[in-house]
């Protein structure tokens, strides 16, 4: 994909691998989540802790995409639309980070949590976490391509996830009035269910920062309807 066209190439080379290098932080990162799941969901310890080995992985890549950045708005000074993308850039593996961290706090539940019956607790999180992963699989494939319909699409996808969470959590307070000795593990998966749903959040503002390179409109707040009107209009330059 070609974000403009430079008098050096070098410079257009720069842009590319930071790209390129965000979208492997990325998939590292729907892989913990994945992975997180996964663990709570059979009680895997071992991938807990893979989960929790790999968010240094995920740190390290946000560290060093963060410097690759600064340095080419330090050498290139970038402007217009080249700046635009190293804003969204930034932005995004922040984001991307947090769900690591959710990832992990997953694994540590997993890690903690008892290896009995109990597990019926962390089970109920399997849907909501299932539509996390997929929302964030498709929002970094829309920023993979900068596609801001793609983009528009994934960001109205988070109603549904709000709708999974809310029926996850009342699931989990029949648990705690069914028998009060559990409170303090529901409240465990309570927080992580929680965390998952904030995955959805994290996932929209993905979606905005795409939609501010594309248009050059900062989209924040907005409700759906004016986020349509905005794709209507012809970006910035």
């Amino acid at each position: 994909m070609q974000f403009g066209r430079h008098i050096s190439g070098q410079f257009n080379a720069e842009l590319e691998a930071i790209r390129t290098h965000v979208l492997t932080m990325g998939g590292l990162v729907e892989q913990q989540l994945s992975y997180a799941m996964q663990a709570l969901h059979k009680q895997d310890l071992e991938l807990a802790r893979q989960v929790i080995r790999d968010d240094h992985k995920v740190n390290a890549m946000e560290v060093a995409i963060d410097d690759a950045c600064t340095r080419i708005i330090a050498k290139r000074q970038p402007t217009a639309k080249d700046l635009r993308l190293i804003i969204a850039i930034i932005k995004t593996i922040t984001d991307l980070e947090r769900i690591g961290d959710v990832a992990t706090r997953m694994a540590h539940v997993a890690i903690e949590s008892p290896a009995s019956k109990e597990r019926r607790f962390q089970v109920s999180l399997e849907p909501l976490c299932r539509q996390a992963i997929a929302m964030l699989h498709q929002v970094l494939d829309a920023f993979a391509r900068m596609d801001v319909e793609a983009a528009a699409q994934v960001h109205k996808l988070d109603d549904r996830l709000d709708s999974e969470y809310e029926a996850v959590i009342r699931q989990l307070m029949t648990y705690m009035m069914e028998d009060t000795k559990n409170i303090p593990h529901i409240l465990q998966v309570m927080w992580s269910a929680r965390a998952i749903e904030r995955v959805g959040d994290r996932c929209q503002n993905i979606c905005e920062y795409i939609i501010y390179f594309v248009k050059g409109k900062d989209v924040r707040h907005l409700g759906d309807q004016s986020l349509d009107d905005v794709l209507k209009t012809d970006p910035d330059t």
